[in-house]
């Protein structure tokens, strides 16, 4: 991986029934001792979603790989992680990510090696262009008297989401030959 990007793990846990509040203290001193350490740009906890997942994710960000490491490599990362086996029922999920390539994973499949940024470039590009061009005029009409900030904040919020969760699972799955060939 290149060390001179930022660098992010999700982490997912799968609470034990009866054991939340203990895990959310645990999530407190596991954020608290992290602070401590070079590189921290912060964690994001999505809780589990009645219907949707019933994991805990932990999106945690460095400034490099190389600080991501030393926190997971950490003996007080260590000593959390034996703290919490007794609140989950498996041991954790951990997947790093260093830029867009949580895009370019096949829905069901066993991760690949991320495409050539290139290829990623291409397909984003592809992805933003055309929602760009059906997505766009909708907005500007529909919020038209909005102050344009607003309007700028809505459109992009609405574009990341589609992209994330429709327009990128498409294209990846639609080139995955072209993605994925060395």
């Amino acid at each position: 991986m290149d060390s001179s990007v930022h660098v992010t793990a999700v982490i997912t846990h799968r609470v034990r029934p009866g054991r939340e509040a203990g895990y959310e203290e645990w999530i407190k001193g596991i954020a608290a001792d992290a602070l401590g350490f070079n590189g921290y740009l912060g964690a994001h906890i999505l809780r589990p979603e009645l219907g949707v997942s019933p994991d805990h994710v932990i999106v945690v960000q460095f400034e490099t790989c190389q600080q991501l490491d030393s926190w997971m490599q950490s003996q007080t990362r260590r000593d959390w992680i034996e703290r919490v086996k007794p609140l989950i029922r498996e041991p954790e999920s951990i997947k790093v990510l260093t830029g867009l390539e949580s895009w370019f994973q096949l829905p069901g499949q066993p991760p690949h090696a991320p495409p050539k940024r290139y290829k990623q470039a291409l397909l984003v590009w592809l992805g933003v262009a055309g929602l760009s061009l059906l997505l766009g005029p909708l907005v500007a009409a529909a919020l038209a008297s909005w102050p344009q900030v607003l309007r700028v904040l809505i459109n992009t919020g609405i574009m990341v989401a589609l992209l994330t969760y429709l327009v990128m699972p498409f294209l990846t799955r639609r080139f995955k030959g072209w993605l994925f060939k060395a």
